[in-house]
């Protein structure tokens, strides 16, 4: 690793010192500038030079990608300073530009980063699941963009500029490749003119390849994908001022790739936790720290009331017979897992956009807009692990003795759709929220089986038209409006598990017992968790507008204001083990009508609905100058102050007597975005250089946490700051070098908040609970650290679980990787036991609903001066490719590329697990082309030392074990491609 550091600095070192040798080069020559042709971009709504734009913008065309074997949106943060993309938890992708992502989870909540397709803004896309082909260009802008793209470019843009019908000449190109993991791929395109004024492009690709991931066992390759996309465009120029172009797209994978590649434990021996909060390590979580563990405990089900059924639980919270994940292995290799349940990834999605341009004299009229439509789903192992069998297990030992000698209870059990035979089964995800129940089962086995879905579909539609001067005086305007509707339609996650399936049918059984039934063939359902979102609308509408004015020759103002309006709406709920249904129902939707969807609010409500109107006016002031200094060829000195705003959102339905107050909504983010910048082409345009400085005062950033199973949302401040530099040197025609270098800087205001794997925060007087029912943490807390005796707390914990009996007879122990010590119990029960034995004031407590008291979920800790996450302080790369001519005209052009990504935090907490180490990438490729480049062959090695790069991290919550889901880059991949053009 010191190593390739010293290669990775050296390197940059070298392509900055350049200029240097390339003094002796001709300022200019027979074979033109240093550069070739021009990169124009859009990042003004029309087209200007990259050089000419006031704005931080990385532009790469087809040729560019290609060249640096940037494939894909995961492969190009490589190459963009202060920018990092991650995979989520739930099927998302996290974009963070200078600090700035997408770390809220809400189904009504927006990215920091804006997404376009051909100018066209897309919410909810899947685009980032699809692969790069046949471009005109990709544009990323970064800092805030609060006039001309405005709600929630926060971060900046993704602008991708499909290739349009060349209407002068026929073209056509393709490229067949194969490498390692049997990757199979192939990609073509053809452009026909029809006539003078028409021309039709088409293009598509293929990809095909086994997977990254042994799993031991099954002996099966996971993690492999299966995709294809095909995009049409056809171009219509009946005139100079007329064009008009639509273009339609559409991709579709089915693979067994994996949202996450890696689950890391250092297991928590006591169960309080799960997982150890000092420590990161290649093991697993104790089970009986879930709610599966909790549940199905024997404790549990005797505090419950259910007197000598108990014998039938699953197993101890004390982990007397061990707990179920005592016998799994975890690999050190991110590419190794011993799961269960193998994953499946689906998605599609159809993009279709338009655009008309009319010019009238000094004035351009342009309409733009469109439709997409998605579709997504996705599985995995939920502890990408395997439990221990339960042949011998002593709860369903004496189950099926108690079955054998006729009781009752013990046979409606064993008849459920939960056995077959004496495996235990999991229900499959079932929208009608029968699973098991109705018949619908994944998977029977003689160990526990535990997966997760998620999944989703969403519609859109847009148009903006915009008005643009080109007047021979100083003054010159650009008015636009938008106006897009979004809907999504089942945004579901669910955790299915067979311990769900076990307690479902025990607990219906029992309950129709308790109610006199005739029949005790009955379950609780849903069977399984769901956060079932089942509807999400978003209309939004925004006028904004510029003015450029021209001060002298080389000195212009521009400034803009946007307005933006947000109508969103929300139809949610959390139904698990609710209702109760007899067997062989199929259909429990009906049913759920009966269920309060939203316990914060009177009555009874099958769903929570939640709307609401966010409003903002926006905009920017920039000052460029393109100052006539001897030393350059071209220069432009700009500073900028731009205002951002992102909307808020609603948190997602909750019942006010399980948790702490929460607001229903979160506010949206505004930024104050202050940046200085230089664009600069020298030795006659032999060496680009544009350096860029920003400031930040960010308000209301909207960040996550999980509370019993629940994501909700919460605002804070922070500053951020940074510096980037981007290069490209051609000493000579066929020697070129690219680098890009940032540095950023990120720190909270002042935010409280509890870190759910240390609620204790550190404090040694304080005691962890671990909620036999909900499987959520709490903490008795002295309300003034060091104000009650530990002895004193852990006498009122003890006492009340010696009253309260149910077996929870054991003393409070040391929880491993804090000061604090834990114990199981009822976090409700024992709130109002303290509260009635300790003079008000002793403890910390949280108001519930109808003015009750609680016990709180932590001990809030202060995180301010700590980093944002996904925000890596250092990025570099720097790439050389050298193109050796032959007398017969074939060219052979090495190339090599080195991208460094510095140290950088998963979670804003900033704790020895949210550290996310840096990681080098070397990619290496020989390209053979033959005459005028109508025909090559390449070789390529991507990731040549097998970096197993980090790019995120994730932490559940504690009815999961606080377990930390990992996010990778892919391996070493290598392989050899032939294609034409003509």
């Amino acid at each position: 690793m010191r190593k390739l550091h010293l290669i990775s600095a050296t390197a940059l070192a070298v392509s900055m010192a350049m200029p240097a040798f390339a003094q002796d080069a001709p300022q200019a020559d027979d074979e033109g500038t240093g550069f070739g042709d021009e990169i124009v971009v859009t990042a003004q709504r029309q087209a200007q030079s990259l050089q000419d734009v006031p704005i931080a913008v990385s532009a790469f065309t087809t040729e560019a990608l290609e060249r640096q074997q940037i494939d894909n949106p995961q492969e190009l943060q490589l190459a963009l300073p202060s920018t990092s993309i991650t995979y989520g938890n739930f099927s998302g992708t996290n974009i963070t530009i200078r600090g700035i992502g997408s770390p809220v989870v809400a189904a009504s909540g927006d990215a920091g980063v804006a997404i376009h397709f051909n100018d066209m803004p897309l919410i909810g896309s899947r685009i980032f699941d699809s692969e790069f082909y046949d471009l005109e260009r990709l544009e990323v802008l970064r800092g805030p963009q609060g006039t001309l793209f405005g709600r929630n470019a926060t971060a900046g843009v993704f602008n991708i500029i499909t290739a349009k019908p060349d209407l002068n000449a026929f073209a056509a190109a393709g490229e067949a490749s194969y490498g390692k993991y049997n990757t199979i791929q192939a990609k073509g395109m053809v452009n026909v003119p029809i006539g003078d004024i028409a021309g039709v492009r088409l293009a598509g690709m293929y990809l095909k390849r086994d997977g990254y991931t042994k799993n031991f066992n099954t002996g099966n390759d996971i993690d492999g994908r299966d995709y294809y996309s095909v995009r049409g465009s056809f171009k219509l120029e009946p005139s100079d001022s007329t064009k008009f172009t639509v273009t339609a797209q559409y991709f579709k994978e089915d693979s067994n790739r994996s949202r996450g590649q890696k689950q890391l434990c250092a297991t928590d021996v006591t169960a309080i936790l799960g997982c150890r909060p000092d420590q990161e390590a290649f093991q697993v979580i104790n089970g009986d720290s879930t709610a599966v563990g909790t549940l199905g405990s024997r404790e549990f089900l005797t505090i419950a009331g259910f007197g000598p059924l108990a014998a039938f639980g699953l197993g101890s919270v004390y982990g007397d017979d061990g707990h179920s994940y005592d016998t799994a292995i975890n690999p050190t290799n991110v590419r190794r897992v011993a799961v269960d349940f193998e994953p499946f990834w689906k998605s599609d999605q159809l993009t279709i956009s338009a655009e008309l341009e009319q010019s009238f004299g000094d004035l351009t009229a342009t309409l733009t807009g469109g439709y997409s439509e998605n579709e997504y789903s996705s599985s995995l192992d939920y502890n990408l692990t395997t439990t221990r069998s339960l042949a011998n297990n002593p709860g369903l030992v004496a189950l099926r003795a108690a079955g054998a000698g006729g009781n009752p209870i013990a046979q409606a059990i064993l008849r459920s759709g939960a056995f077959r035979g004496n495996q235990l089964c999991a229900s499959t995800f079932d929208p009608l929220h029968a699973g098991s129940i109705g018949g619908r089962v994944q998977s029977c086995a003689d160990n526990t089986t535990e997966f997760d879905y998620s999944g989703g579909k969403n519609k859109q539609w847009s148009i903006e038209g915009r008005l643009a001067s080109d007047f021979d005086g100083p003054f010159n305007f650009l008015l636009g409006g938008l106006y897009l509707e979004s809907t999504g339609r089942n945004i579901d996650y669910a955790v299915m598990a067979s311990g769900f399936d076990y307690m479902s049918t025990f607990l219906g059984v029992v309950t129709a017992l308790g109610a006199g039934l005739p029949s005790l063939d009955y379950a609780m359902a849903p069977p399984f968790f769901h956060s079932d979102t089942d509807k999400a609308h978003l209309k939004t509408y925004g006028l904004f507008g510029e003015v450029y004015f021209d001060l002298a020759d080389n000195l212009k103002v521009t400034g803009g204001l946007r307005y933006s309006n947000d109508k969103k709406y929300i139809r949610a709920r959390q139904p698990f083990l609710n209702v109760l249904v007899p067997y062989g129902t199929t259909d429990v939707n009906s049913i759920l009508a009966n269920f309060d969807g939203d316990s914060s609010k009177p009555g009874q409500q099958e769903f929570a609905i939640q709307s609401g109107t966010f409003d903002e006016i926006t905009g920017r002031v920039v000052v460029d100058w393109k100052p006539d200094v001897s030393f350059t060829d071209d220069t432009l000195v700009y500073a900028s102050y731009t205002r951002g705003y992102k909307p808020g959102g609603f948190n997602p339905p909750y019942d006010p007597n399980l948790f702490p107050p929460i607001p229903l909504t979160f506010d949206g983010e505004l930024i104050d975005a202050f940046e200085i910048g230089t664009k600069n082409s020298f030795i006659g345009g032999h060496l680009q250089l544009n350096a860029t400085g920003f400031y930040y005062k960010y308000n209301g950033f909207q960040v996550s946490r999980i509370i019993n199973r629940t994501s909700f949302n919460d605002n804070t401040n922070a500053t951020i700051y940074g510096v980037e530099l981007e290069a490209i040197v051609r000493p000579v025609r066929e020697f070129t070098v690219n680098a890009s270098l940032s540095y950023l800087k990120t720190e909270i205001a002042d935010f409280n908040t509890v870190d759910t794997r240390n609620p204790s925060n550190g404090r040694s007087d304080v005691v962890i609970i671990k909620d036999l029912q909900s499987a959520a943490n709490c903490v008795v807390a002295p309300a003034v650290a060091g104000s009650v005796p530990i002895a004193n707390t852990l006498a009122l914990v003890n006492g009340f679980n010696a009253v309260a009996g149910g077996g929870l007879i054991r003393p409070a122990v040391q929880v491993p990787g804090t000061n604090s010590f834990g114990a199981f119990s009822l976090c409700g029960a024992l709130g109002s036991f303290i509260r009635a034995n300790t003079p008000a004031g002793t403890y910390l407590f949280d108001a519930g609903a109808g003015g009750g008291f609680f016990l709180p979920g932590g001990v809030e800790r202060n995180l301010k001066g700590n980093e944002l996450a996904n925000s890596p302080n250092f990025k570099f790369s720097v790439g050389a490719q050298y193109d050796i001519k032959t007398n017969s005209g074939w060219t052979i052009t090495p190339r090599a590329d080195l991208y460094f990504t510095g140290n950088a935090w998963g979670s804003n907490f900033n704790t020895v697990r949210d550290r996310i180490k840096s990681y080098e990438i070397v990619s290496t490729q020989l390209t053979v082309s033959g005459p005028e480049d109508k025909f090559y062959a390449r070789a390529f090695v991507s990731n040549l030392f097998n970096s197993q790069a980090i790019t995120g991290k994730y932490i559940t919550d504690p009815s999961s074990g606080l377990f930390t889901n990992i996010y990778t880059l892919d391996p070493r991949t290598y392989g050899v491609a032939v294609g034409f053009r003509f």
